[in-house]
């Protein structure tokens, strides 16, 4: 916990010192610094006094032994030699005595990051690949969800009702609505990162369930709205989960997505470490560099899950150039928070509480639709 709280402090620093909160997050701090204190102070008492009182103990124990043996030695009921060497014997029990106690502690401790290690390790799996899995090595005709209902654990409505449509090979279909309406739920069931709870997806006529699911998700390129990048060079970012691939290809997915040029100009060129999730560069240019990525791979399938919405103007320009270099020749999903990015799209779904309200291209749902005109209308101020 007192970890925890010490990232989303450093991570939230901004928004602490824009809401003048460094005062209620430093009394949080204090207050989970004091509790994590007296729990060490209680936990090394007890064991700073294990030692201390296993002397007392052993101490006592040889002085009865003394005062005993003593006594049977004057007495003549036993040896002096004898009692010697038994006092000898019990004295070197006593060290492997007290490492034993000093063991069993710290197998007590370990046992409690053992079981929340295997708590993790022993979750169930919610996605279970079939004994016999099928082989698909390209994508020819078509995705279809045929009826396809989903609802998320303790949730109080499904997220997809029934939803139905086809997306063909080589057609861009982009997916719109209000936030919560089941777009990226449906992006995250084509990767089987979620079964669905009713109906199926087919890709080229079989269900995605008896697919392999490397072959599956190595049909799919996705670009999210998060740039996800991690603490390590902007080469292995780019050619991250591919092997053996060329300086040349490297550079000409780069260029392809518009990221090149400031690739370049950065201090090591592709070998600069870009800090924990790209915190070194901007918000477009992490965008751009997983463009890139995905360019690099060259899936057939792309899932662009609202990829410009957190962008600025300028560098939506620039993502959005690189996105239509991605699009090109590709069977794609796209889900648009910005609609004026998806005008020419092959075919538009309105997505309204889980189903399907609406669907054409722009220039149909513009003359004959209801709510597609009132969020373009809406996004026009």
């Amino acid at each position: 916990m007192l970890g925890s709280l010490i990232e989303e402090t450093l991570g939230g620093l901004r928004i602490i010192k824009g809401f003048n909160a460094e005062t209620y997050q430093q009394e949080r701090f204090s207050r989970e610094n004091a509790g994590y204190a007296r729990t060490l102070t209680r936990l090394f008492r007890r064991r700073d006094l294990a030692s201390p009182l296993s002397e007392f103990l052993g101490i006592s124990v040889v002085a009865v032994l003394l005062w005993f043996g003593s006594r049977q030695v004057f007495s003549g009921h036993l040896e002096a030699e004898t009692f010697i060497t038994f006092l000898y014997a019990f004295y070197n029990v006593l060290d492997p005595a007290k490492a034993l106690t000093q063991a069993f502690y710290n197998i007590r401790k370990g046992m409690g990051a053992v079981e929340r290690v295997q708590e993790i390790l022993g979750a169930d799996l919610q996605i279970e690949e079939q004994a016999s899995p099928v082989r698909i090595e390209r994508f020819q005709t078509s995705i279809v969800f045929d009826k396809v209902s989903f609802q998320y654990a303790n949730a109080d409505r499904k997220a997809l009702d029934e939803v139905s449509f086809e997306i063909p090979h080589g057609k861009i279909i982009a997916l719109v609505g209000a936030s919560g309406a089941g777009k990226s739920t449906v992006a995250d069931l084509l990767p089987r990162f979620y079964d669905p709870t009713g109906g199926q997806i087919l890709i080229d006529g079989t269900d995605i369930k008896t697919l392999k699911l490397a072959d599956l998700r190595g049909l799919m390129g996705i670009v999210s709205q998060e740039a996800v990048l991690f603490n390590d060079t902007v080469r292995n970012n780019i050619t991250f989960g591919s092997h053996n691939i060329s300086q040349e290809a490297v550079e000409a997915a780069a260029r392809a997505a518009n990221a090149h040029d400031f690739i370049s100009v950065m201090p090591d060129g592709y070998d600069t470490n870009i800090g924990d999730r790209g915190a070194k560069l901007s918000g477009g240019q992490r965008q751009r560099i997983t463009i890139a990525r995905a360019l690099l791979k060259n899936p057939p399938i792309l899932l662009l899950d609202e990829a410009t919405s957190a962008l600025d103007a300028a560098s939506e320009q620039l993502v959005q150039t690189a996105l239509n270099h991605l699009l090109q020749n590709r069977t794609a999903l796209v889900i648009a928070h910005r609609l004026s990015t998806i005008q020419h799209a092959d075919h538009i779904i309105v997505l309204q509480e889980g189903q399907v309200v609406e669907q054409g291209n722009h220039e149909t749902l513009m003359k004959m639709g209801n709510i597609y005109p009132r969020l373009v209308a809406l996004q026009s101020f």
